[in-house]
């Protein structure tokens, strides 16, 4: 077939692009990636449409080439493309270059035995130099632009195999001083550079001459893959962070190793070199550029950090986010090392008032106070070398950022954030001072208490509200100052709202004992406190669900008592239940029996009825520690969200199939060869004991008939079990594969259900013997069966190999059973019924020491391919 039009493509693409796995699924989708490398090829497509080929690959190279031979081949065939193209300008090399870096990249096929790779990493090394491969493969308007395309593929390799261009440093840092694109040339300087580091000590070597030498790594030879060999490959990514506690192995060795003095002043100038040259670097890049040489240098013996004093004298004042950034990474990485006391006091006033500004959109305001948040903590050395004061964000500093009830809950919250540190290190008060960071933190919670007791008021408030007390409580946890009033104006707003109960309950399970404890004191008592009627009896019922406990038992039940008569509805008798249960777990007995006994008579809802005679029965027979055992949580399955089985929300695990790993393997054994049918035996072993295992087989198509399941009661690990017996009821004789399902107990009562790896029926597994003929008659048996598989059936004769056992040793092993006629050790006469109804006849006659000719008949042609396959791999078995 021809090439496709740019209509086609077209509609094709957008197939693809619509649903990329339904369309490889599809009939098309198999011939996607060799239409389109032939296509690219083809004169009649415009190039245009033939860069959104390109595009499409390498935007899904996983999809087009899922294995690494087809994305060596794709590479391949790319690269040769690129060498047919015409010396004229063409908008198809830059994408050809990236297009075949991915396909190599991305399918796992980059390696010294691919020959793609071998030839793309020195094109690429060419190309990034500023050379010409030759017969005028790089126009003059082209080198440019093919040059930093070239350095980009290189940089994608690099990262995929880190240490592949440990021998091209001395030649990158030749072209950094010439006249090139400064950025790509630095960062895949930076990047190799830092790459070779690790690795080069991770493995106790040293630069040597790479920094110097710049002469090609191919040399006119194959590539030098030995620093990628020898490190692992897996380095962390580049990211703008800073490993601290999670260092890798590689990344600690180069604090506890020191270059010689030629490595380190080799290595100084080439650091120098790229920072000089950071200025030409779009922001994005030189944050990049600053991250890559910081981890490279952090800690190593030889190169102090003021080698970027230049730079961060520059960037202190920059407005770019992504240079703010890197530069409080280097804070982070060397601290006063780098940065002295005027350069943090500097940088922290910046990020204040830079915090501050009124214009900012709500992202970058957000990262601001972020910054100003996680901003390093230090002891900075003063001018006379003694330690200086900390430095810390003072109530002046901050005026302009303390939070106001006019912000965006998510700044709000920042802001918050920060006024609670300021309330951390908050010495007393002196006379005539302006309010303190304390007094403004109350009264921004009572505003904040305010808005979410309106009636009627938005949701948003009372999540802003409870989630600034909950800030509050996390930071301030150890100063009661700042809790006991907390504690009181939250009452007072579940006094305004009880609506808000789910909120509170909430808050309970988030804080600390210091806060959660006397809340639910206090609201304990404002609960019990109201009336039984109280039109929010539900939710009164359920905070004191939460709240309930052995304290103060005679107003909780006398509360309980009262609104028993009003919980006429089933929700308000379910959580009249609950703080039942709740009591129940607590220890409360006297006075919580003759409740539940007026519960059990009175309740309109037979379900409510029930749960309470249950209550009352667990709480008559069972001990205090046994009955919080019967009533706690199921630790064998997740919480599920049902009222109806508050109780024992094991109760419901246990009586739900969940899918679950397996715990149990099955191995496939010798198969029988008595009987009318095939008998599969399998030998199961258990992971972790488990009972009443049902085992379900399926095979795909109609193959075989439905298999029967096997049951096995109980299997343990470290305790042999018996093998279980499989019939197999073939429909044809053919090989075939089981998916095997397995159902059981697990010790703590659940019913699980798993999926193990499936199971092959072999050919050989489907042979039966023939009825043993009498004595004596076994060739005439063996002629007659011979003469009746033609002329319906086929003959055929087949070479079979022996190994050192020979023909008899061969035959003892895997023949035996169905021996009819045996002349050892030079002639047998096998006859092998297979269900349900063939048969193969083989005359192995005429040994040689290498093997033995077979003639063979059956009576089903479908069985000749399987017999021959059979027979030439009976000497590799075992």
């Amino acid at each position: 077939m021809g090439p496709l039009s740019r209509d086609a493509w077209a509609q094709r693409l957008g197939a693809f692009r619509a649903s990329p796995s339904a369309f490889m699924a599809g009939p098309e989708g198999e011939d996607l990636g060799r239409d389109l490398l032939s296509d690219l090829r083809s004169e009649k497509l415009s190039e245009q449409t033939k860069v959104s080929l390109l595009a499409l690959s390498m935007e899904y190279p996983a999809q087009l080439w899922p294995d690494a031979s087809a994305a060596e081949v794709a590479a391949t065939s790319l690269l040769d493309t690129l060498v047919l193209l015409p010396p004229r300008p063409s908008a198809l090399r830059r994408p050809l270059l990236l297009a075949a870096t991915t396909a190599l990249a991305a399918g796992g096929a980059l390696g010294p035995t691919s020959g793609a790779s071998c030839r793309l990493l020195p094109l690429l090394l060419g190309l990034a130099a500023g050379s010409d491969p030759g017969r005028g493969f790089v126009p003059a308007s082209e080198q440019r632009p093919l040059q930093a395309t070239a350095c980009e593929c290189l940089r994608e390799l690099e990262s995929c195999k880190p240490g592949l261009l440990g021998g091209s440093l001395g030649l990158l840092r030749g072209l950094l001083g010439q006249e090139g694109p400064v950025q790509p040339l630095s960062l895949l300087l930076a990047l190799a550079l830092r790459n070779t580091l690790v690795l080069q000590f991770r493995v106790g070597a040293g630069l040597g001459g790479l920094l110097t030498d710049k002469v090609s790594p191919t040399g006119g030879g194959p590539w030098d893959w030995t620093l990628v060999e020898e490190g692992d490959g897996r380095l962390q990514p580049q990211a703008p962070s800073w490993p601290a506690a999670e260092e890798g192995e590689g990344e600690r060795s180069l604090t506890a190793r020191e270059h010689s003095p030629e490595e380190a002043r080799e290595l100084r100038a080439a650091v120098i070199q790229l920072l000089d040259t950071s200025y030409l670097l779009t922001p994005v890049a030189q944050a990049q550029l600053l991250w890559l040489l910081g981890w490279a240098l952090r800690g190593l013996q030889g190169q102090p950090p003021a080698l970027f004093k230049p730079q961060l004298v520059r960037l202190l004042g920059t407005a770019q986010l992504t240079l703010l950034h890197a530069v409080l990474a280097l804070k982070a990485a060397f601290g006063e090392a780098l940065f002295t006391a005027q350069d943090e006091a500097l940088l922290l006033r910046r990020l204040t008032l830079a915090a501050q500004h009124p214009a900012l959109p709500p992202p970058t305001h957000l990262f601001y106070l972020h910054c100003v948040l996680s901003f390093p903590e230090n002891w900075p050395l003063g001018p006379e070398g003694e330690e200086a004061a900390p430095l810390l964000l003072g109530p002046q500093l901050c005026r302009g950022l303390l939070p106001s009830l006019l912000h965006d809950p998510m700044a709000l919250l920042a802001r918050l954030h920060l006024l609670c540190l300021l309330c951390a290190e908050e010495e007393e008060e002196e006379k005539g001072q302006l309010p303190s960071p304390r007094h403004y933190l109350e009264e921004l919670l009572a505003g904040l208490r305010q808005r979410a007791a309106l009636d009627g008021g938005p949701r948003a408030l009372a999540t802003l509200c409870f989630q600034a007390s909950y800030l509050v409580a996390c930071c301030l946890a150890g100063q009661p100052t700042v809790l006991t009033p907390l504690i009181h104006g939250l009452a007072q707003l579940y006094q305004a709202r009880p609506m808000l109960a789910p909120h509170f309950v909430d808050l309970l399970d988030q804080v600390d004992s210091e806060l959660r404890e006397p809340l639910k004191v206090v609201l304990r008592q404002m609960v019990v406190s109201r009336p039984g009627r109280d039109e929010a009896l539900c939710w009164h019922l359920q905070m004191l669900a939460k709240v309930a406990d052995g304290d103060a038992q005679s107003a909780t039940l006398n509360f309980l008592q009262a609104a028993a008569a009003h919980c006429t509805n089933w929700d308000l008798q379910q959580g009249l239940l609950r703080v039942c249960r709740a009591l129940l777990r607590a220890g409360v007995r006297g006075g919580l029996v003759d409740l539940l006994q007026v519960l059990a008579r009175q309740l309109e809802d037979p379900d409510g009825r029930d749960h309470a005679r249950l209550y009352y029965i667990l709480l008559a027979h069972l001990a205090a520690p046994k009955l919080g055992v019967a009533l706690g949580p199921s630790l064998a399955a997740p919480a599920l969200a049902s009222s109806l089985v508050a109780e024992n929300q094991g109760f419901v695990a246990a009586l739900m199939v969940q899918e679950a790993p397996a715990l149990v393997r099955l191995s496939v054994g010798s198969h029988r060869v008595k009987g009318p049918l095939p008998v599969l035996k399998l030998q199961p072993e258990a992971l972790e004991p488990i009972y009443s295992l049902e085992l379900r087989f399926r095979v795909e198509g109609q193959l075989y008939a439905p298999l029967e399941a096997v049951h096995v009661p109980c299997l343990c690990p470290g305790r042999p079990a018996r093998p279980l017996l499989l019939p197999l009821q073939p429909r044809c004789p053919a090989p075939a594969r089981l998916d095997v399902h397995a159902l059981y107990t697990t010790s703590t009562g659940l019913t699980c259900h798993a999926h193990l790896p499936p199971l092959f029926v072999n050919f050989a597994d489907l042979f039966l013997p023939f009825p043993q003929p009498p004595e004596g008659a076994g060739l005439g048996f063996f002629e007659e069966l011979w003469d009746s598989c033609l002329p319906e059936g086929a003959e055929s004769r087949v070479w079979c190999p022996l190994g050192p056992q020979g023909l008899e040793g061969l035959v003892s092993r895997h023949l035996e059973p169905f021996v009819v006629v045996a002349q050892p050790p030079t002639s047998y006469c096998v006859a092998i019924h297979l269900p349900p109804d063939s048969k193969l006849l083989l005359r192995l006659e005429a040994a040689l020491a290498d093997g033995v000719p077979v003639a063979l008949r059956t009576d089903d042609w479908a069985v000749l391919p399987l017999a021959g396959d059979y027979l030439r791999g009976l000497a590799a078995a075992v």
